[in-house]
């Protein structure tokens, strides 16, 4: 059955819109479209949630606002109050990398230290830094860049 509905979904764009649905645009231009919000039965009181889950605060804020088939919404905030980037002044920043999980609720992420060339000896000097060992520690993390976090365990040293 899944196999047929995915096969009908790629064969047919009208098929398509029949079974899944098609977004549905709830802020257009800045204007709230009531036809669609009734149509889709959203409150203004979901709305806003919704927005708030996007890290939009006032409505104004928000040029096109689209409620997805999945149910999510996706939200394009005006252009003065996007959130600006490197690209906007020209500036490439640093390849900054992943992180790292070295200790997770005690336990040591062997295969991680093993990637990065480390031992238990290196992370040992690096968490007793925070007055703790590594069996201590809730998290320890290091980034692309070498940055090392660590945090003890509730009720260990509380001054890690």
């Amino acid at each position: 059955m899944h196999l047929t509905i995915s096969l009908i979904n790629l064969k047919s764009v009208r098929m398509r819109e029949i079974l899944c649905g098609k977004p549905s645009i709830l802020i257009y231009r800045g204007k709230i479209v009531e036809k669609n919000m009734k149509k889709e039965r959203f409150t203004i009181n979901e709305l806003q949630e919704r927005l708030r889950g996007n890290n939009i605060f006032d409505m104004g804020d928000v040029e096109y606002a689209i409620l997805e088939t999945s149910g999510q919404v996706t939200v394009i905030p005006k252009p003065n109050k996007r959130n600006t980037t490197p690209e906007d002044f020209n500036i490439m920043p640093e390849y900054e990398g992943i992180s790292y999980d070295l200790v997770v609720d005690g336990k040591i992420m062997k295969d991680n230290l093993e990637k990065l060339g480390k031992d238990y000896n290196w992370l040992l000097k690096q968490v007793n830094q925070f007055g703790i060992k590594p069996e201590e520690a809730l998290i320890a993390t290091i980034d692309g860049k070498g940055n090392f976090f660590c945090q003890a365990k509730e009720g260990r040293n509380k001054n890690a």
